[in-house]
């Protein structure tokens, strides 16, 4: 029998419409309840693709004993995160706030009758786990909960407020510093010490791709002719496409992997990541001119539209898990490669050879499985070929479950990949196009921009900042690939919109109304929200009006207290004050020109380089307040612009 979730849009909600449980969605009706009934909230939030979502679900939300129990006592919430990351945003600060550390998925919040949080954690198993000495299991949390809620305990009640007092946001910033390009060398000695030398990257396991860190020591070793940051930036870029994270069979890559060599990822593929990913190997491509880099950026972006997109949407998520496990669609046991192979014509010895350097073993290196990983830097005649009888044994394999629903972020985010990856191969600025254009239309509504929704679906939840920021800069990436003027002119109302709503004298919340969030500073998962912001603000004032750089300035001074001292948090923001200080520099000519030699003006060495569309026959060379050179050999761009930058 089907709880309340049933009726819900979100593919999370969803799963878990079959489960004992009597979960509510995110209600008045569940807060009423609880209030009446002088019942304690237990929230669960989580999304689709999360491993530990599912394992939590299936050891204790599909239990029973425990739901006849939690029925009975308290009031039940599920929330996907990525339907509604206010809420999320506003529980993951409680859970920092009473662990000292940051939290994860899926989050486990119980809360007084009115709602005041008390007691938060992640994971809980179902019962307390042989060497988890300090970890009680679900069963035993909700019964001491349950009973000193109805015993009125007052000490529950007490450290709820408190809690509650807590979370309210300062309202002053700390003293400022003041910007200098000096504050990169600072995050290099930072991004130095973090950088793990053996396998790249900077941490050990878990592993993350660190994308802003990368784009910006990449900016950083352009702009400063930096030997020593280019060798981090593709001595990690190099490892992480081994096989593991990335997969070199479909293409695109995992959230993260579990190791330091990037080989055993959780396996969920998150649009987030592939599109920050895809545009990170194009720049590096243009950058330093490696084939490799190419090659992995066009074949993550082939993944996402041949996988992961309908009708020029983006999907958000794959799962990690399979109906067989962990994992299984994407490794292969020896045997059936083997035989793969030999149907497909190869000899004994060939097959020994390709074995070895596809490291596909008898034990295989996942859980008696294999996956494909290849460590040579140069690909043998075979390779390709052998590849697609790999991705022909997953035809007859069930995908691992996607989530259809569409945010207009993480799309935004893969759009603005496919404008940049288009700046080498046009038909990823059609296919751009196209998705910017079905995503106004499904998400910008009687002038309302939206969060997310099923797809083809209504939406229902309002754009947070990351929506109005991202589709900003999304947007000026059209405007400089077409010269379509009301993808300029949106983009300045989604950055008015976001000012109007959002910001408060260089302070930016990421939600208001029911949850008033304050938006991160720190880069995490992907660049954040206030520095993509300042991106957008800054590119507006060098196309369109000053007024809009006055705001980006603000809001870099208000944070320059923390950037000044902790770079490596906020490197995208970092790389914004960057571009800051040295300026714009802005390439007008008629869009046939722009579009015809995109490649050759997408490889000026300048990294803080917009491209504006005009009449201008020629190449007419501009900062943010007048024009100081013109040419007709595209050629001479880079020297113009490289004469014309100084260094504090």
């Amino acid at each position: 029998m089907s709880n309340r979730l049933e009726f819900e849009d979100s593919p999370y909600l969803q799963q878990h419409k079959n489960n004992p449980i009597d979960w509510y969605p995110w209600c008045d009706e569940a807060f009423k309840k609880a209030e009446d009934e002088h019942k304690p909230i237990f929230i669960s939030i989580g999304y689709s693709s999360c491993h530990w979502c599912h394992v939590m679900e299936k050891e204790v939300f599909e239990d029973k004993k425990i739901a006849t129990f939690v029925n009975e006592h308290f009031v039940c919430i599920k929330v996907d995160r990525e339907e509604r990351p206010d809420i999320d945003k506003h529980y993951q600060e409680v859970y920092q706030l009473l662990n000292r550390r940051a939290g994860g998925w899926p989050t486990s919040i119980f809360a007084t009758p009115q709602n005041k949080p008390f007691f938060a954690g992640t994971y809980i198993p179902l019962h307390n786990k042989e060497g988890h000495v300090n970890m009680m299991g679900f069963s035993e949390i909700t019964k001491i909960i349950a009973e000193k809620v109805a015993q009125k305990d007052e000490q529950i009640f007490k450290n709820a407020d408190e809690i509650v007092s807590f979370l309210k946001p300062p309202a002053h910033p700390k003293e400022a510093t003041k910007l200098t390009e000096d504050i990169h060398k600072n995050f290099i000695v930072q991004a130095n010490r973090n950088f793990e030398k053996v396998y790249g990257g900077f941490s050990v396991a878990p592993k993350f791709p660190h994308t802003s860190t990368l784009s910006t020591l990449l900016n950083i070793s352009t702009l400063y002719e930096n030997k020593e940051i280019k060798q981090m930036v593709t001595f990690t870029l190099d490892n992480m496409i081994k096989g593991g994270m990335y997969d070199l069979v479909d293409g695109g890559f995992c959230r993260y992997s579990t190791d330091d060599k990037w080989l055993v990822p959780h396996f969920e593929k998150m649009t987030y990541d592939n599109a920050l990913l895809c545009e990170l190997y194009t720049k590096a491509y243009l950058a330093y001119k490696d084939e490799t880099y190419l090659h992995i950026a066009k074949q993550t972006a082939e993944f996402m539209i041949n996988f992961m997109q309908k009708d020029d949407l983006f999907y958000s998520a794959s799962d990690a898990d399979s109906d067989e496990g962990e994992g299984t669609y994407f490794t292969y046991t020896k045997d059936e490669v083997e035989t793969a192979l030999i149907i497909n014509g190869y000899e004994n010895d060939e097959i020994s050879v390709i074995l070895k350097f596809l490291h596909v073993s008898e034990n295989g290196n996942f859980e008696e499985r294999n996956i494909i990983r290849f460590e040579e830097s140069v690909k043998p005649d075979w390779y390709d070929n052998v590849m697609h009888i790999l991705s022909s044994l997953r035809e007859h394999r069930k995908y691992p479950f996607i989530d259809k629903k569409v945010q207009t972020s993480w799309n935004a985010m893969m759009i603005k990949a496919l404008f940049t990856l288009g700046e080498i191969e046009s038909k990823y600025t059609d296919i751009a196009k196209r998705s910017l254009d079905a995503l106004l239309k499904a998400m910008y509504l009687n002038g309302q921009l939206y969060h997310s929704a099923l797809i083809h679906k209504e939406p229902k939840v309002g754009a947070f900042l990351e929506d109005y920021a991202f589709m900003g800069i999304a947007l000026i990436s059209a405007y400089e690939h077409t010269g379509d003027e009301f993808d300029l002119i949106t983009a300045q109302k989604f950055a008015n919109k976001a000012l109007e709503e959002f910001y408060d004298n260089g302070r930016w919340f990421f939600s208001t109304g029911e949850f008033t969030t304050q938006a991160e500073v720190s880069d995490n998962t992907y660049p954040s929200t206030v520095s993509v912001m300042i991106d957008l603000l800054l590119s507006l004032g060098s196309l369109v009006e000053e007024k809009y750089t006055v705001f980006a300035f603000k809001t870099l001074e208000y944070n320059s207290y923390d950037l000044g001292r902790k770079p490596i948090y906020s490197p995208y923001m970092l790389d914004q004050m960057l571009r800051y200080l040295k300026g714009d520099r802005i390439i007008k000519s008629t869009i046939e020109n722009l579009r015809s030699n995109a490649k050759a003006i997408a490889e000026v060495k300048y990294p803080y380089l917009l491209k504006q569309p005009s009449t201008n026959s020629d190449y007419l060379i501009c900062g943010a307040n007048s024009c100081f050179a013109n040419t007709a050999d595209i050629g001479q761009i880079d020297e113009i612009i490289s004469n014309s930058i100084t260094e504090e």
